[in-house]
């Protein structure tokens, strides 16, 4: 049985931008979609949001207030899960909060997903909560590997309210805790 688990403070925000026809960017509406972004063509034809053949998946910018509550939270989570699928592997890690990074290695994290072929994530919507000053959000998630493997657990993210003296990193949301294991 594989298990990773990865732990930390969260904090920053990225949402997952899906690249359109019309080279236009809007955010993607379910965790697991199962398209590829990347269009065929050459370089000089790569949509917007693509940069040398790898997809941005920098979030769509959100309302403060919209940033603030679980639409911030499912931004920074579909971006997370996308990259997971097409195996941009730095752009996830990049999402998690510096201790969680701290504590695990890319190379690590990008072993989580060693052996499983194509990536299918899935993560439903989640719970959220709020704690000293702290909002927290919490989603099962259940990756399944086109070799038939199966991981599931789950993430967590989390953001600092708006405390007086809390960075501006600080107030946007990052992975805070990865579990998963091999079911």
């Amino acid at each position: 049985m594989r298990i990773v688990s990865l732990a930390g403070i969260a904090v920053a925000t990225l949402a997952l931008v899906a690249c359109n026809s019309g080279g236009e960017t809007q955010p993607n509406q379910a965790a697991s979609s199962g398209e590829n972004t990347q269009q065929a063509g050459s370089d000089a034809e790569q949509p917007a949001g693509v940069n040398d053949g790898i997809p941005d998946l920098t979030p769509a910018t959100l309302t403060p207030e919209a940033q603030k509550g679980e639409k911030g939270a499912r931004n920074v989570l579909l971006s997370f899960t996308r990259a997971i699928e097409l195996k941009e592997f730095d752009q996830a890690w990049n999402l998690m909060v510096p201790e969680l990074r701290a504590n695990l290695s890319r190379e690590q994290f990008t072993q989580t997903f060693a052996g499983l072929g194509d990536l299918t994530v899935s993560a439903p919507a989640g719970t959220m909560e709020g704690a000293a000053g702290t909002s927290y959000y919490e989603v099962p998630i259940t990756i399944r590997g086109a070799t038939g493997q199966t991981l599931t657990g789950e993430i967590v993210l989390s953001r600092v309210n708006d405390v007086p003296g809390a960075t501006e990193e600080q107030l946007q949301w990052r992975v805070r805790r990865f579990s998963v294991s091999s079911s």
